[in-house]
């Protein structure tokens, strides 16, 4: 598996992983630019992102997307490569280093396996970004700077909306153990929420155990009266969990993709905490490129905040426009 990542990360532009749809327009977008002269004149630097995702991950397609827009504005050579294995995501680090890459991406859900290879790349004299998880650490490891939701004021954000929907008994599910911002996410919330939550762990890469762990919990326990994922492909999971076990709690979950806006809007999903990912990778890019450009940097030594943006049925037919171009 990691050599086969390797490769891809050694030996081409990311164009798989990411939305073929808003990759092909981006593309195309950018082709028009160059043909009517008003593509950025710089040198064409090639920067790399790596990921902490799994495979099948529709929140990543959506971070790639706005990477690849932003890299195809910029004049970027914009390499993507993922494992959510933190000794492979080390490894594509390291390969990325040895390309003498120009700017480096990284996620930090699993900070102490990525520090020492982040350090090497700055030690190297390539710039780091963070984005996504890890805002902690980011400034601990002495990056220039990250880009995401602090997890702990989203998940407080979703103890306190829990209040406001007079929920008293609530169901954290975390879909990837060790994870730091999963569990900062849920403790997060359980500060905020005036009632009991509690925790359950599954196994986020086997979507029928899911299913069947959290169907059990809401079986065996009636009070609880709202489920609430880490991601957004867990939500429609749940919404199956609780049909099963012919409970009437509400699901609720962090993150958006098209499938959540369909549900939110058809009263399936209460709501959604949106971090907005595209925003996360075009930016991500477009603060390399500024920095190798001119030397700026952005957040004063704070991240640069992208969520959290609780949204509901309200707000639902807007986000329908999004997610089916890619954006959100």
């Amino acid at each position: 598996m990691v050599g086969a990542l390797l490769a891809a990360v050694l030996g081409a532009v990311c164009l798989a992983g990411c939305s073929s749809t808003g990759g092909k327009r981006a593309e195309d977008r950018a082709k028009q630019a160059a043909a009517n002269g008003s593509a950025v004149n710089t040198p064409h630097w090639t920067f790399a992102m790596v990921t902490h995702s799994g495979a099948g991950d529709t929140f990543w397609d959506i971070v790639q997307s706005g990477a690849k827009q932003a890299a195809d504005k910029d004049n970027i050579k914009f390499l993507y490569s993922n494992s959510d294995q933190a000794n492979e995501q080390s490894q594509l680090v390291q390969a990325a280093i040895d390309q003498h890459v120009d700017g480096l991406i990284v996620t930090l859900a699993k900070p102490d396996a990525m520090k020492a290879v982040v350090l090497k790349a700055e030690k190297a004299g390539i710039p780091v970004i963070t984005i996504n998880s890890g805002s902690q650490e980011s400034k601990e490891f002495g990056t220039l700077g990250h880009i995401g939701q602090d997890e702990t004021i989203a998940g407080r954000a979703v103890g306190d909306e829990l209040n406001k929907r007079g929920k008293k008994h609530a169901l954290c599910v975390l879909h990837e153990q060790g994870n730091v911002g999963h569990e900062q996410r849920c403790a997060g919330a359980k500060a905020t929420f005036s009632g009991t939550m509690d925790n359950l762990y599954v196994d986020g890469t086997n979507m029928p155990d899911v299913q069947s762990s959290v169907q059990a919990k809401l079986q065996a326990d009636k009070s609880i009266d709202s489920v609430v994922t880490l991601g957004a492909p867990f939500a429609a999971t749940a919404v199956k969990a609780k049909a099963q076990a012919g409970s009437s709690a509400e699901v609720d979950t962090f993150d958006l993709n098209a499938q959540v806006a369909a549900s939110l809007k058809a009263g399936a999903i209460g709501f959604a905490v949106d971090q907005q990912p595209y925003l996360q990778g075009y930016e991500a890019i477009d603060l390399l490129w500024l920095y190798r450009y001119n030397g700026d940097t952005l957040g004063g030594g704070q991240p640069v905040l992208t969520g959290p943006q609780i949204v509901t049925k309200d707000d639902a037919e807007a986000l329908l426009s999004y997610t089916k171009r890619g954006t959100r």
